[in-house]
């Protein structure tokens, strides 16, 4: 099996979301860290080999997301404060809404021009432009269909003099649904969101226990909202499949919650972080 895919339907999840999605639920705000042992034990239920979970908490240490503490011979791993930042953002967006039911109509636009010589930095805006829900409609120009702060990433990357925003409305023969069909793709997240139904509708999918099972839809989740742009209703085709798809997460969430948690104290070993 690809170490980078679990056991459910063929789903390409990385083993650092399923990793976020362990910690967001189980180590945020409980003052806690996880042994290794427990946390490879979870990944292994998840499909996901022992290598690549120590490869992938390598690289989570050395980003600055997680560290190490010792009891005796055994490795346990908390968060740090830019992990509890991450998770905390990641944590906003998984409560959030997938569409805007009280739109005014207004669109922030975005204009930009990075030097050449600083492309990693161009890569990187485009990239937090994505999570916070724009799109490219033509080149420099970026849409969202929301009133987006956008100045911390600008000043994170020190791109503030090479940016423009503005708030806007459609005008004369600009169709704010043709808008929306060129800046998103939005057949694939369709698509996404109808996979989601389909896997997660029958009860006890995949075989997993509930601990496992929990933090499978929550990653997969993870997955699909960090690509929506989380549109206006009537900017969306009808029956639009992210609504019942939301729906779904939530019940599931609810579901899973207490047998995860028992499932979890029992498997799960773990310190008081200090």
């Amino acid at each position: 099996m690809n170490p980078a895919e679990s056991a459910d339907a063929g789903v390409v999840v990385r083993p650092e979301t399923l990793l976020l999605a362990l910690f967001g639920i189980h180590v945020l705000d409980h003052g806690i860290a996880l042994s290794t042992r427990s946390v490879l034990t979870v990944m292994a239920e998840l499909g996901i080999g022992e290598h690549a979970t120590r490869a992938t908490l390598s690289r989570m240490i050395r980003r600055e997301l997680l560290r190490t503490a010792r009891r005796g011979r055994q490795a346990f791993l908390g968060l740090t404060p830019h992990g509890e930042s991450v998770l905390r953002e990641g944590l906003g967006r998984l409560e959030g809404p997938v569409v805007d039911r009280n739109w005014d109509g207004r669109w922030t636009l975005l204009t930009f021009s990075v030097p050449e010589a600083r492309r990693a930095d161009r890569h990187a805006l485009r990239t937090r432009l994505e999570w916070l829900g724009f799109g490219p409609l033509r080149s420099g120009l970026w849409v969202s269909a929301s009133c987006q702060d956008v100045s911390p990433a600008l000043a994170e990357l020190d791109l503030l003099p090479h940016a423009e925003v503005f708030r806007a409305e459609a005008f004369m023969w600009t169709d704010p649904v043709r808008i929306a069909r060129e800046a998103w793709d939005l057949a694939v997240l369709a698509e996404g969101y109808g996979r989601f139904c389909e896997r997660w509708s029958e009860p006890g999918q995949g075989g997993l226990g509930e601990l496992a099972r929990q933090v499978r839809v929550e990653a997969e989740w993870l997955l699909l909202i960090r690509r929506d742009p989380r549109l206006p209703l009537a900017l969306l085709p009808e029956d639009w499949p992210g609504v019942a798809a939301e729906q779904l997460f939530r019940s599931l969430r609810w579901r899973l919650a207490r047998p995860a948690q028992q499932q979890a104290a029992e498997l799960l070993e773990f310190i008081v972080d200090e």
